[in-house]
């Protein structure tokens, strides 16, 4: 009579060896039930429930009313009033138009720099201390926001900054770009675009990577030109990774607030005053509860409105030939 073989001898655990046997179909059977992916992914649903939407939906209600934290009167229902003042509203447009400007700007610069630099060091493998250039050149990347407005605020300070000591060596004045009307805008759209070159660095070398070699040595072997190997090859594999850095640059740009309000505090006047820093204002400081959701409901649904048209721009192609 053939005996049953246990991994050990010890009682304890041919009892355990027994006991997984009997648990292994119903292990089967859980692993093939059409359930189990949804088991899988419910913590994780009621992650997304409890802290995206529910909050998403108590913004969307309290757009519609009157509610300011500090008044004495109750919550006043007045429908899609809020809505429409931000529609009527002057600094609401110049709001948003300053937000825009400083995005396709900051995007723009931080992209085409990314680049530029991202073809450099993809075509210099042989470089000595190549790793260690990127290392340093990610550091801006990896910084807090908060961290890097207040050293430029330092560096641009008119008395005792660095950039200012450069300055009256190279044109003999001195600059206060902080609080000049006409420097202010421009010296915050240098410091975003220092901070987020690297992500566009990181994620052209990503797209570079994601080319196939063999398509890049035939083309070296017929001596294509650069620029349309650029615009063949390199682009068509590659366009996914970068389209979604510069949708995600995109949207990040969109909301700045700690940079304007560390550096500027939205100065001078309202010339560095965008989106999320009224957003701040309007709901943490003026306690305009009501007022605050329906900008920043306007806010996400013109943040939607870039991801469809990325979105669009990425399957162009793809949608004109099943059209066809």
């Amino acid at each position: 009579m053939a005996q049953t073989t246990y991994p050990t001898e010890s009682p304890a655990a041919a009892a355990r060896y027994n006991q997984a046997r009997r648990r292994l179909p119903m292990a089967r059977a859980l692993d093939e039930s059409r359930f189990f992916p949804t088991i899988l992914l419910g913590p994780i649903l009621v992650f997304f429930l409890v802290l995206n939407v529910v909050p998403l939906l108590w913004l969307l209600g309290v757009s519609f009313y009157r509610y300011k934290l500090t008044a004495s009167r109750p919550a006043q229902y007045i429908g899609f009033e809020n809505f429409i003042d931000l529609w009527k509203s002057t600094e609401t447009w110049g709001l948003l138009g300053r937000t825009l400007t400083f995005m396709v700007l900051t995007v723009g610069g931080a992209t085409i720099l990314g680049m530029v630099l991202g073809f450099l060091f993809w075509g210099s493998g042989r470089m000595p201390g190549r790793r260690l250039a990127l290392t340093l050149l990610f550091a801006p990347m990896v910084l807090p926001p908060v961290a890097v407005a207040n050293f430029y605020r330092l560096m641009y300070d008119p008395t005792f900054g660095i950039i200012n000591y450069f300055s009256e060596k190279i044109v003999g004045q001195r600059f206060d770009f902080l609080t000049n009307k006409d420097l202010a805008f421009g010296a915050t759209i240098a410091v975003d675009v220092w901070m987020w070159t690297p992500f566009m660095i990181l994620m052209t070398l990503a797209a570079l990577g994601s080319v196939p070699k063999a398509e890049l040595e035939a083309a070296e072997i017929d001596r294509i030109p650069w620029l349309k190997r650029i615009w063949f090859i390199i682009l068509p594999h590659g366009k996914f990774i970068l389209m979604l850095g510069i949708l995600l640059r995109t949207i990040d740009a969109f909301k700045t607030t700690d940079l304007p309000l560390i550096m500027t505090n939205g100065g001078p006047g309202d010339k560095t005053e965008f989106v999320g820093l009224s957003l701040y204002r309007t709901g943490f400081e003026a306690f305009q509860i009501g007022d605050a959701s329906a900008l920043a409901i306007v806010t996400l649904l013109i943040a939607i409105a870039f991801a469809s048209i990325y979105l669009y721009v990425l399957n162009y192609r793809e949608t004109r030939a099943q059209l066809k």
